[in-house]
């Protein structure tokens, strides 16, 4: 395909773009704040990487995902607008900014992330370590979700998320088998879904995401969720994709909200105990309540019986 075909069905997806993905704009002072001290602590964040939809309205919560390692990633996915490139070194005080600012923040949930470091022996897996104890360390009441890369399913390296202990620990399959080549060049789905039973059978809560609108049959997203489920996931999350940039994969189509929610009802039926499925879903929406276990199935256990009653 030409670029000049693919920047006209870019057009083309801005113009159809449905009214289910406008967000609002970021105001107010608690984004401000939270702004701030981003800025003042020279923290990145998933939330400006990655374009993300909700940043809005979960600044103006007083939250974020915070990215460790740097923002410039040795992996280039065809879906995120992170940086790819040679990563620079590595900082070992980040781990106690990230700490204070967090504390600063005063924050009950936090989310932290990281870019891909192939290019390191341990992964990155020490500083990820790190930056876990140094959060429980100064905040004991502050629980914690890590998003981590997939390590290359090496055992020694997700050993060290396993020993910090963070209370849900989430790794994203992303996508079907199929697309997994198309989608993250560089990664393997039965790869990413070895270090999920890794690290379930270390004890940990764990999580995995999905993003709709690549090209995937339903057949293959329930597949997806079948594969998630025999893992041992705990929680899943599943939301549309949107293009970053015109250099990215271009969106194959919108899914309908009904879709989303009869997706959610699938993910019940194969016995996961959360799953948070809408078109402006993304991994850390809502985290907080993900950690709790048997929130999700319990809300959705009672949805059904008031449909009976009713």
């Amino acid at each position: 395909m030409s670029c000049s075909t693919n920047d006209t069905a870019v057009e083309e997806q801005k113009v159809k773009k449905p009214n289910w993905l406008r967000v609002k704009l970021p105001i107010g002072e608690e984004y401000k704040h939270v702004r701030s001290l981003v800025d003042t602590h020279k923290l990145h964040t998933i939330c400006e990487s990655g374009n993300c939809p909700n940043m809005g309205e979960c600044w103006g919560a007083g939250t974020a995902t915070f990215m460790i390692l740097g923002n410039i990633c040795t992996r280039s996915c065809r879906f995120c607008a992170v940086a790819t490139g040679r990563p620079e070194a590595v900082d070992w005080d980040e781990p106690q900014r990230v700490a204070e600012a967090i504390h600063l923040m005063k924050v009950k949930h936090a989310v932290v992330t990281s870019v891909d470091r192939d290019e390191l022996k341990d992964g990155g897996s020490i500083i990820w370590q790190n930056t876990i104890r140094a959060i429980k360390s100064l905040n004991p009441d502050t629980t914690l979700e890590t998003l981590i890369p997939d390590f290359k399913a090496e055992k020694e390296n997700i050993q060290r998320i396993i020993d910090a202990a963070p209370e849900v620990v989430s790794h994203n399959i992303e996508t079907t088998e199929r697309l997994t080549k198309q989608v993250r060049m560089q990664a393997k789905y039965w790869q990413s879904m070895e270090t999920l039973k890794i690290l379930k059978a270390g004890g940990m809560r764990t999580k995995s995401g999905i993003m709709l609108g690549l090209g995937e049959a339903k057949e293959e997203v329930v597949q997806t969720l079948k594969d998630l489920a025999n893992s041992g996931v705990d929680v899943v999350t599943i939301g549309q994709y949107l293009q970053p940039t015109k250099k990215h994969l271009p969106v194959d189509r919108f899914i309908h909200p009904d879709e989303f929610a009869e997706y959610r009802e699938i993910g019940y039926e194969l016995g996961l105990d959360y799953v948070e499925s809408g078109p402006l879903v993304r991994s850390s929406y809502h985290s907080e309540k993900h950690v709790i276990q048997g929130w999700g199935r319990n809300k959705w256990e009672e949805e059904k019986q008031l449909k009976i009653n009713n």
